[in-house]
């Protein structure tokens, strides 16, 4: 079992409390420069009779010293550099899905709110920008406890920013972060996340419903396991009129190389190997099966197939059509 765990320059890195990280010009020569005004934040489509939208929290900006953290880094550094991605900076989305099935509206995952980095914690907009009120919501699924995934579900007040939502997380997940004196136990860098999720989770006016493996929110839509990243992690399966999409939430982070190099793992994943593991399944039964992916931090709007070239595999991003 390999324990991963970012160093303290990396968390600092992550920390509310920090700037947000500005990229040096060597390394963004690769990148196209951002617009003059903002770029659309939501991204519609249909699978099957169901309805879904991307939903943009924003952005992420942490060192890519985090990337493949059990391979050689001058390896890693090439490959980046191969798919013109700066060595230095890990620049990634966050990408929300809103499933609009039957009479359910269903959010997966509540993003950063206010109290991670100054770059993301968009989610509430964007919901109202992308014509879904936020009131509307009938369901939340949590894939995983880090703070770009849960910390935004508490208000200005620490209050539960969707009151009247039916809240959902995986029970491998919700003892891992509510265990006595987690936070104590943790490394001094680390205890932040553990306190931010326990926090999340005992927000006022959230009464959560604990799911495991193919446990079913609403027709057509179920959790399933994916640990590694956490130690509960759960992707969502969407499924309607024979088709099907799995929103990976964190068990695979990078569009190129957890497929191309997908025995790679990052500092951020708590269990390397079975990590690993679990993104080796997910990638067989996407390619085998030919279901649609969405990557939380893959490139906006996040939604492809996998793939299969030998023992690797490619992401191929999803040909979009105008209504």
């Amino acid at each position: 079992m390999s324990i991963i765990r970012p160093t303290r320059r990396e968390i600092l890195a992550m920390a509310a409390s920090a700037p947000a990280l500005t990229l040096p010009a060597v390394g963004r020569a690769q990148s196209l420069g951002a617009p003059a005004s903002g770029n659309p934040q939501h991204f519609s489509f249909t699978l099957g009779e169901a309805k879904l939208t991307v939903v943009s929290d924003g952005r992420l900006e942490v060192p890519a010293s985090g990337l493949g953290v059990n391979a050689d880094p001058e390896d890693v550094k090439a490959f980046l550099e191969s798919y013109f991605l700066s060595p230095e900076i890990n620049y990634s989305h966050t990408n929300h899905l809103v499933i609009e099935i039957g009479d359910a509206v269903v959010l997966v995952d509540v993003g950063s709110g206010d109290r991670f980095v100054p770059t993301a914690g968009e989610l509430m907009g964007n919901l109202s920008e992308a014509g879904i009120a936020p009131d509307t919501i009938t369901h939340v699924v949590i894939t995983h406890a880090h703070p770009d995934h849960i910390w935004g579900i508490r208000d200005d007040f620490d209050e539960a920013i969707l009151p009247d939502a039916a809240l959902f997380i995986g029970t491998a997940e919700h003892e891992f972060w509510m265990q006595d004196g987690l936070a104590t136990r943790m490394p001094q860098d680390l205890q932040q996340f553990a306190v931010g999720a326990v926090n999340s989770i005992r927000v006022d006016g959230a009464e959560w419903k604990l799911v495991n493996h193919e446990d079913e929110i609403v027709p057509g839509v179920r959790v399933i396991d994916t640990p590694g990243h956490t130690p509960g992690h759960m992707s969502v399966v969407v499924e309607s009129g024979g088709k099907q999409l799995i929103a990976l939430g964190d068990a695979m982070t990078h569009a190129y190389m957890n497929f191309a190099r997908p025995g790679w793992y990052n500092n951020f994943d708590m269990n390397g190997d079975l990590t690993v593991e679990t993104r080796q399944k997910l990638l067989d039964m996407a390619a085998t099966d030919r279901m649609a992916v969405l990557g939380y931090h893959f490139p906006f709007p996040g939604v492809g197939h996998v793939m299969k070239e030998g023992d690797e595999y490619r992401f191929v991003p999803a040909l979009w059509q105008w209504g």
